[in-house]
């Protein structure tokens, strides 16, 4: 979830948020001026450009817990854990396998198992989702259009400018279905179909956290099993990577290799209906609702090592899979030369190939993957996002395309064994 909008921020106050300073549960942020952060992992002396704009980067939003990975043409060759959080009473280190909440970095996970899927053969990209789940038209003909392209390229209909983003308003959707806190799935689904879309589906890009909630509903049903073991075992687990799951919502289920999250704002909890106040990453949002849109836990190199997936033909994707998650979509490319493909943003790059990247934002969460020129990779994975006065966290873009421009020589030492 990108940044929050002021409309979208107002939205969220009327719904029950609050903007009263509270830290969350788990881990607090570093105080400015303070020592630097403990570190864990490997860094080549090739690459300290990289470590050192991280660790300006930390210190500058006042974050306790962040990670870093580099890649370059399949190997990985930077792993960092920053700082520590609480579990259990006891302090530990922020390793480079300790566990994040990706956010919208999971998105490319989610349209990946949808492409292999129509890979196998159990469904084509071009059904409508009303075939697919059953879900009626009568509020909106048009939905009947939404195809799984569209899904995934955010051209559904919905805008959440326009109305509102239904995996962030649980307190209007279950005022409106008087339905008891919390809700779920089915609960968002027939808030949704009942109304009517926000524009033309197919006419225009407008970026969709529901329209992932479908496919994840989608991917279960066809496959005939749950969301997240199809995406385990038919995804990750062929990409090599076992340690990713997804997350919860209240912070006494923190897994004890995820790092604690912190937000100023609380809110009130959609976690039941008892209308306390909680600290927004934990109770002021529901994990379980997010899980194809943004609800994956994982690592810096577990990203970078899923990006891999992308560069060739292999055990997840074909090559006709690949060229569907970076094709164009029917409103081709946009203003500035991107567009969204299969869960990945994407812009051909001067080398003659295509820069792809996400990022993924929710309160508590920040997270940057990009797949660039010259085979290059890199994910940061920080426990809070840009909120207040805090500078940009989006420009952890650039501050890496600038470290990266400042290696001169490669590194050729593969870490991936030593965390795989």
């Amino acid at each position: 979830m990108p940044f929050v909008t002021m409309l979208s921020r107002r939205r969220l106050i009327q719904s029950g948020a609050l903007t009263v300073p509270a830290l969350a549960l788990g881990s607090g942020p570093a105080q400015a001026g303070t020592a630097a952060p403990p570190t864990t992992g490997v860094v080549p002396k090739q690459l300290a450009g990289f470590d050192t704009a991280m660790k300006k980067f930390i210190a500058e939003r006042d974050i306790s817990c962040a990670q870093l990975a580099v890649a370059k043409n399949g190997k990985i060759l930077l792993a960092r854990g920053y700082g520590n959080y609480t579990y259990s009473g006891s302090l530990r280190l922020v390793q480079p396998t300790s566990l994040f909440r990706i956010a919208s970095l999971s998105k490319s996970i989610t349209a990946a198992a949808i492409a292999r899927l129509a890979q196998d053969g159990k469904l084509t990209l071009g059904t409508p989702v009303t075939q697919l789940l059953g879900l009626s038209a009568t509020a909106d003909p048009r939905l009947a259009d939404v195809t799984l392209w569209r899904l995934m390229q955010h051209t559904g209909g919905w805008d959440r400018d326009a109305s509102l983003d239904q995996l962030w308003a649980d307190h209007t959707i279950s005022a409106a279905l008087d339905a008891p806190l919390p809700i779920g799935h089915a609960d968002i689904m027939r808030y949704a179909t009942a109304r009517k879309l926000d524009f033309t589906p197919g006419s225009r890009y407008a970026y969709s956290n529901y329209g992932y909630l479908l496919l994840g509903r989608i991917i279960a049903k066809v496959s005939g099993m749950s969301y997240e073991s199809y995406v385990k075992q038919r995804i990750l687990a062929p990409a090599g990577i076992t340690r990713m799951l997804l997350g919860r919502s209240a912070a006494e289920q923190a897994f004890a290799a995820e790092v604690g999250y912190v937000s100023q704002y609380t809110r009130k909890s959609v976690l039941d209906d008892d209308g306390a106040t909680v600290p927004y990453p934990y109770g002021g949002f529901n994990m379980a609702n997010q899980d194809a849109n943004g609800g994956w836990l994982g690592s810096a190199v577990d990203l970078v090592k899923w990006g891999f997936a992308f560069d060739k033909a292999g055990p997840v994707l074909n090559a006709t899979s690949i060229g569907r998650v970076f094709a164009k979509p029917e409103i081709g490319v946009g203003s500035g030369g991107s567009w969204y493909g299969l869960g990945w943003n994407v812009r051909a790059n001067n080398a003659g190939g295509l820069n792809t990247w996400h990022t993924g934002s929710m309160p508590g969460t920040f997270g940057f993957l990009a797949r660039i020129q010259h085979g290059v990779s890199y994910c940061a994975l920080f426990n809070r996002r840009q909120e207040g006065d805090a500078p940009s966290f989006g420009s952890i873009d650039p501050i890496l395309g600038t470290a990266t421009n400042g290696v001169s020589s490669w590194p050729t030492t593969d870490l991936t064994s030593r965390y795989f």
